[in-house]
């Protein structure tokens, strides 16, 4: 089974191997190194082609190299080769996004101009329609690698300032602080550790990241997270979902699906990656889609946005689950209809120039 080679993707994996392995049934785990991978300074809507986390996986299911392949929903692109199929979707994590500051201070209280990072060209629009006085800066890496980046400045300060004090203090406990430096390191986390070693060149006051990578990376608890309301906060469609290819035909198929799949989850993301397909956005535009299974119904919103988020074209509708495919293609080409064409062109159009 292939997989990135990042914390993220090898947990998501490990969960995949756990439902499969069995008394007969033993699972091997393949890092594969991929495009987006390698390329470390560019952000992700620079990579080229959408899929440049996937493409490698999948080239080794299709070569027959591996049995399957394990990926973030999100990266995967709409097109794919017929032989290749999408055989397991696993319960979904939380969908949504989460603000995440050294201090727990929520969007609506951050100071005007706070610099706020993210890698996505959505959350960048939404940002900046919700608060245009932020200033929006580019943020890569993994999960752990943005937290320190977050983190860094302000840890590093407060270390700097309990040494100091020491120092005035000839080595004596400074009245200013209730704990010495080492004290209060040895109070530190895991992840404040790393980010006190952690080299920046920005200094966030806040990141947008997905709850789902934070939580599936088991660093939660440790940092300070304001979700995100999903209404003006889109996800970017199949957030926070697995998905297992394989092989069209092959036993692996069968597998998968009868072991790991959840149809919940399948219906929901058939649905927002229909209407992404059918938008033609990619992930050259600022496009979220959410889908919400809700009895005979799916719940779905989309936000289809200009590149500086001045302008929307949103819908929230339901849709019937026992037609949903059809009924999601029929909506995304009510929007084109409605002006997401328009903005979606003058998003590659900038992108391309």
């Amino acid at each position: 089974m292939a997989t990135r080679g990042s914390d993220l993707a090898l947990r998501q994996t490990a969960s995949v191997r756990d439902a499969l392995s069995g008394r007969h049934r033993t699972i091997e785990v393949v890092e594969v190194s991929t495009e987006g991978d390698r390329i470390r300074d560019e952000l992700i809507h620079r990579l080229g082609k959408t899929g440049a986390f996937v493409r490698a996986l999948d080239e080794k299911v299709l070569d027959g190299d591996v049995d399957a392949a394990v990926h973030s929903m999100k990266d995967m692109p709409t097109e794919s080769p017929d032989d290749l199929v999408v055989a397991g979707v696993p319960d979904r994590a939380p969908a949504g996004d989460v603000l995440v500051t050294p201090d727990g201070t929520d969007l609506d209280d951050l100071p005007a101009g706070a610099v706020v990072g993210t890698s996505s060209l959505r959350r960048g629009a939404q940002l900046r329609r919700e608060r245009d006085d932020l200033q929006i800066e580019p943020l890569r890496g993994n999960v752990d690698t943005r937290l320190e980046k977050l983190l860094a400045p302000p840890l590093q300060r407060e270390h700097q300032r309990r040494l100091d004090a020491e120092d005035e203090d000839e080595g004596e406990h400074p009245d200013a602080f209730d704990r010495t430096a080492a004290e209060w390191f040895d109070a530190l986390n895991e992840l404040e550790r790393q980010a006190l070693e952690r080299d920046f060149e920005t200094e966030y006051d806040g990141i947008v990241l997905a709850e789902a990578g934070i939580r599936r990376s088991g660093l939660f608890d440790a940092v300070e997270t304001v979700r995100l309301p999903k209404q003006s906060f889109v996800p970017a469609p199949g957030q926070g979902a697995i998905a297992v290819t394989a092989k069209a035909g092959t036993d692996a198929v069968e597998t998968i699906h009868n072991l790991v799949d959840d149809p919940v989850t399948r219906v929901e993301t058939t649905v927002e990656r229909t209407i992404l397909a059918e938008l033609g956005g990619g992930c050259i535009a600022p496009i979220g889609v959410h889908a919400l299974v809700q009895g005979e119904y799916v719940q779905v919103t989309v936000q289809v946005l200009s590149l500086d988020g001045s302008e929307a074209i949103e819908r929230s509708v339901d849709l019937p689950i026992a037609d949903h495919a059809d009924a999601a293609a029929s909506i995304a080409a009510d929007l084109r209809e409605a002006g997401a064409a328009d903005l979606i062109d003058r998003a590659r159009e900038e992108a391309d120039e």
